[in-house]
């Protein structure tokens, strides 16, 4: 059973099962991959009362509710790990995942974008949603700001996904399954489709100065 698989997580734990994989998501930056976003669109479908993918009731209200507020518990706490045992881990010259330049890279894009932008827009991309709050405390951006935009992107990340799933699953009714996964998908595509774009932005910059 991979309870880190979004059908499995809801029909097997429920509403703890969708608070516990968002708060993994957003703590531990070493534990990438996990389905957030298709997580919480799925259950937005399934608290709509239509489809067969998910096999147990989800109350719309509470998912609403505990939803952003796991999200927010979880960033909140890789803040805390990255600012309170971060920096030493970047110390280590001959270590591949940890090597010091990762921590100045890092830096240099919290730098560029701005911290309360970078926060915002980390919440949608994968991966980066699960570096970017250690490394916020890394560099020690305030708790004050952080929280904010904390609050605010996991307010717009989790119930936009669960309302789109809601009125999704109300509209499409009993032919919700047929659309539901090729939806999932897409929602993967353009989640990813920003860190490709930065990727080719940085190679197309070091070609041009090679």
């Amino acid at each position: 059973m991979n309870i880190f698989n979004a059908e499995t997580a809801i029909n097997t734990f429920g509403l703890a099962g969708i608070y516990g994989l968002l708060f993994v998501e957003t703590a531990l930056p070493l534990v990438v991959g996990l389905p957030g976003d298709s997580l919480l669109f799925i259950a937005g479908v399934a608290a709509s009362g239509t489809g067969a993918v998910i096999h147990i009731h989800i109350s719309l209200l509470w998912l609403a509710l505990g939803a952003p507020v796991a999200a927010i518990a979880g960033s909140s706490f890789g803040h805390h790990l990255g600012h309170r045992y971060g920096s030493k881990l970047f110390t280590n010259p001959k270590s591949k995942f940890f090597h010091p330049d990762r921590l100045v890279t890092a830096e240099k894009w919290m730098s560029k974008y701005g911290h309360g932008k970078m926060i915002f827009i980390a919440r949608f991309v994968p991966v980066v949603r699960h570096l970017v709050n250690p490394v916020a405390g890394i560099i020690k951006m305030p708790y004050k700001e952080f929280f904010f935009w904390n609050v605010i992107s996991a307010l717009v990340w989790t119930e936009g996904f669960i309302w789109g799933g809601y009125l999704i699953g109300e509209k499409l009714k009993g032919s919700v399954d047929k659309y539901i996964f090729p939806i999932v998908a897409v929602i993967v595509v353009l989640s990813v489709a920003p860190i490709l774009w930065e990727f080719f932005k940085e190679w197309r910059t070091k070609k041009h100065l090679s």
